[in-house]
This record gives C-alpha cells, structure tokens and sequence, in this order.
C-alpha cells in the first residue's frame, strides 16, 4: 500500500499521454464530517491524534481500534493519507452524481476498513463513502471487486439494504484472509440475497477467471439493474503478486474493467490491493487507456521510473506462470454460477425506492444547484401567493375550525358506484348509498362516500382519485344523451335541492365543476377520520405529515447515518 506504486502508475499513465483524454482533478483531502458519514467520530478522532511519537501514550486504544499491528502500523502522515483517498473517492463520486460517465480514484479502493478500526492495510473505507455518495442521487449501487481478497469492509457496511448489491470475486479456503466470503454469506434483512460471493481456488487464470466474471455480471447487471457501478481493480490478483496467489496477466485483469465499461453505466473506478508495484503499475495503466478507449504500445515509454519495468520494459510482459495449476476446475465454476443465479432468482428485479428530493452532499452543499431551471421553477413557485379562497385558508389554519370544514367537505363526496343508474348498481338495492342494505343510508361513519374494507381488516374512504375519475366517466355518460342517466341526474338534483344544498354541494368554488378532496387520496388504504369514535379533533395533517417523513426513512437510515447500527458496525 505504498504511495510509490501510485508513483509508478502515474508516470506511467502520463508517459503514454492518457492524462490528454481526461480531465484531471487535484485531489482534495476529505473532511472530518464527510469521513464520519461512515467512520464512527471517535475512531476519526484517534485516527487524527495518533503518530509513530505518541503511540505509546494511545497503547490502550490501540487493540481496540486495531492498529499497530504488522499489517496496520501507526506511520507518519497516516491521517492525511486517508483523508487524501477518501477525498479523491467522495468527488469521484459526484462527478459521476454530475455529467461524468466514468471517474477514477487509483488512490482509493481501501475495501478492508471497517466502521470503528483499521484492518488489512486499510485505515479508513473510501468506497463506501463514495457509494453514499452516490446512493444520494441513484437509488442503486452496483459494488464489484476483483482483489485477490475479499471486500469484507464494504460488504458489513451494506449487508442489511437492498440498495447496494456487492459482488466479490477471491480466494477463499475459510484461511486465506481476512478468512470472509463464502457462499454462504448473502446478506441479512432488507439485504437478504444482495451480498454475492464467488470464493474461488488458487492459481485461477485468465480463461477461467473471463468466463466466471461473465456469466456472474451479466446475471447481476440484468437482474439489479444498477444505476451507477463501483469496480474495486485492487491488482493483487495478478500473476507473480508478493500477498497473493492468482496467476492472472495484465489483459485478464483488465478485461473484467472492459466487460463493465461495456454496459454503459455510470462507473467509479478505484484501485486497492497489489504489492508487486511495477506490475500495479502496468495494470492501471492498462485500464486507464481502456476506460478511455484508447489503444497505447507494448513497449513502455520513457518515464522517471523506467528502470523499475526491467528486464524486458513492456506493459504486457508475461506474468502467468504456466507450470502452476489451476484449482478451479470447469464443473466447480459451472457449479458456483448455478449457486448464484439461484441466490439472484430471490431478487425479485431491482427494487424501488420513495420519490424524494435529492438530499445535500456530504459537505453539507445542496442537493439542488441554485443555477439550475428546476430550482427557478420551485423558487418561483414558493412566491406565488396562497390561490385559495380567503374562508378556506383561514379554516384551514384554524385548528378544530380546519378540521370540521374538511370533514364537512368530505361528507358531501357521493360514492362513485352510486353515480350509475339502478339497473347497473353495484349494490342492487336501488337506495342510492352503496352499502347493499337498501335502508338508504349514508354509512353508519357518516363520512359520506362509502366506505370498503382494506387490507388491515378495517375500513376506509374510498379514495376521492377514484371518486374524480369516476365521476369524469359519468359526465361523459351523460354527454351522449342517454335519457335514463339524465333522469336519474335530475332526480339527484331535487334530492341535493330537498336537503337545500341549492345545487351541486361539491362546488365549493362556483364554477359549476364537482371538487374532490385530495387531500385524502390514500385513506383507502389506511382508514378515515372516521376512525376517529374518541371525538377529539385531531389535525390529519399530523398524519399525512407522518407518513410522507416514514417513507423511505428506514433504507435512508440503513445507507447513509453514519450512526446506524444497520451499517453493519
């Protein structure tokens, strides 16, 4: 994981003029609230104040958030090196939220670290924060990784939701580390069947590995249907690696990058493992000119690091050492796709998430630009004065006042099936109140309308969507002349002017047109202020309000708070 093979890969990159077909972006270091967007503020903390001078002084934290070990020590610059990776993931992301198809991050795909401590060389999870950030504009997110090791970090924090889907591809034998991703592993909750694992045995090469990746992606892509892509192209997967044991060449690495780029989808691109670091080198560099589709030389151009590629100084120098062999058989393969596109078939197509306003970014900015016409529209729209009548905005603030006039309104709403002659009446008792006893009542609720029985056993208005649309295929009944409906029209009119309604009681207006109240369009499902036999006066508004907060809440909280015990912990 040192910063040298970003050195490498640099110069590398620059060398061939890739940096020409991009636009390139100084990497921004992260803040300390955008970091506890997943990281837990006293880890952040620890993270901030520790340094190889002090360790002794934080000894007792250190167990507990698993540094100083070998594979996590405490080194100079340690904060600012994660903030750096963790900035460069969070903008990637946004640029992909904006008018980018593809960013990249070499610098990132830290896929070990987990909410509250380091692990596996990784101190802080910089695609995770980078998929929060994209969980703000996509309702889901694809995460694939195909490092020698499993992506245990990323997987905890997502494996209760149905928003992100991980798909990892490594070594597994239960002692390989970090000893995580069996088949077995497949998510929990809302997340169930969303965490796919596809363990594989040493020594895969790149036949084998092209057609498990294939069949496994082409299988998710169809069945999610993601909104935007993260690729974890940790390059520890290569032939010849110092950690790890997969005997794949540059190519085969880069393919899988290939076959994603061919989905079109909006696709962050980060590095992560790879500690033979020439050969790190080569392979990002490699997807670097696939991504942006440009064909460079085998020969290696000249660079600051050119010695470090010898002896033979080629990008696709052979890597794959033949007289290894493969562990995965064909049948075992064909075995694990069967085993996945099972899991997937629980999934049943990609699942939907509330309508909602698009939340702030990480850095507290807007969701919305204030340049852009949609916030001029609903700027515009605010300023418009209150277009009701000046009676009905008053009662309609006035408490007790607001509650009686709406439910005074809702009263005179008739029952659509009641808007059909007798001979068609649904009821068929010919008494015009639609509850089939022919006493010619109006409902024991006296909320006018009708009431049906919904799915939690009790009863409700029937919706007054229902009542509008109804009531417009009536009125175009009536317009063709039929002789029966006008009489049965007429005779709804003397009942309306034998009450002394003096006319059509749902014109609250005027002009001559039936209102509906809309207010109420979903009490169908969940009962009425009919409801209400306690006799207070409670505000429906309450209700509404509650509802239109619940939506949702539970998935955004399950993704995003950073204090959720649902990320995973």
């Amino acid at each position: 994981m040192k910063p040298a093979r970003l050195a490498l890969a640099h110069n590398l990159i620059v060398g061939y003029g890739l940096h020409r077909y991009v636009e390139t972006y100084v990497q921004r270091r992260a803040t300390e609230d955008e970091m506890t967007e997943f990281h837990s503020e006293d880890y952040i903390e620890f993270l901030k104040r520790v340094t190889p001078d002090n360790v002794n002084v934080f000894s007792k934290f250190l167990e507990r958030f698993n540094l100083g070990s070998e594979d996590c020590p405490v080194f100079e610059g340690m904060f600012d090196f994660c903030r750096l990776s963790c900035g460069g993931s969070i903008e990637g992301a946004r640029k992909i939220c904006g008018k980018s198809d593809i960013a990249i991050n070499w610098a990132g795909g830290l896929h070990h670290a987990k909410k509250f401590e380091a692990s596996g060389f990784c101190y802080t999870n910089d695609i995770v924060l980078g998929i929060l950030q994209l969980l703000r504009v996509y309702p889901r997110v694809l995460y694939i990784d195909i490092d020698v090791h499993h992506g245990d970090g990323v997987q905890e924090a997502f494996y209760q939701t149905d928003r992100v889907m991980t798909v990892s591809f490594h070594r597994y034998d239960g002692q390989f580390f970090p000893g995580t991703g069996s088949l077995d592993e497949i998510g929990a909750k809302a997340g169930k069947h969303y965490a796919v694992n596809v363990p594989l045995q040493q020594y895969i090469d790149d036949e084998s590995y092209a057609y498990v990746f294939r069949h496994v992606m082409t299988n998710v892509m169809q069945t999610f249907q993601p909104g935007a892509v993260v690729l974890q192209c940790g390059a520890d997967s290569l032939a010849g690696d110092r950690i790890g044991s997969f005997n794949l060449n540059v190519r085969g690495h880069g393919a899988c990058v290939e076959f994603m780029k061919s989905f079109r989808v909006p696709m962050l691109v980060v590095g992560g493992g790879g500690y033979t670091i020439r050969n790190v080198a080569r392979a990002w560099t490699y997807e670097t000119s696939v991504l942006v589709g440009v064909e460079v030389p085998d020969e290696l151009p000249a660079n600051e690091y050119y010695l470090h590629f010898g002896p033979d100084y080629r990008l696709h120098a052979p890597l794959a050492d033949s007289r290894l062999q493969n562990a995965n058989s064909r049948a075992y393969l064909d075995q694990l796709i069967a085993h996945i596109a099972e899991q997937l078939r629980f999934v049943k197509g990609a699942p939907s998430v509330q309508m909602q306003e698009i939340p702030p970014d990480l850095n507290g900015g807007p969701g919305l630009s204030a340049n852009d016409e949609d916030w001029e529209v609903d700027q515009a729209e605010d300023r418009r004065p209150d277009s009701r009548p000046a009676d009905e905005a008053s009662s309609e603030v006035s408490g007790s006042v607001g509650v009686r006039w709406r439910r005074e309104k809702e009263s005179r709403v008739r029952n659509p099936r009641e808007l059909y002659d007798t001979e068609n009446d649904q009821d068929r008792d010919g008494d015009g109140d639609g509850d089939g006893d022919g006493d010619g009542d109006r409902g024991a609720s006296g909320s006018g309308g009708g009431s049906i029985p919904t799915r939690s056993g009790r009863s409700g208005l029937v919706p007054s969507a229902t009542a509008a649309v109804a009531a417009a295929s009536t009125k175009g009944v009536l317009a063709d002349g039929d002789d029966e409906n006008n009489e049965n029209d007429e005779e709804d009119k003397d009942e309306e002017e034998g009450r002394g309604g003096g006319g059509d009681d749902d014109d609250d207006d005027g002009d001559g047109d039936a209102e509906f109240d809309f207010d109420n369009d979903e009490r169908g499902e969940y009962g009425s202020d009919a409801d209400d036999s306690d006799g207070d006066d409670d505000d429906d508004d309450d209700d509404d309000d509650d509802d239109d907060d619940g939506g949702g809440g539970e998935e955004d909280d399950m993704d995003v708070d950073a204090d959720d015990e649902e990320l995973g912990g």
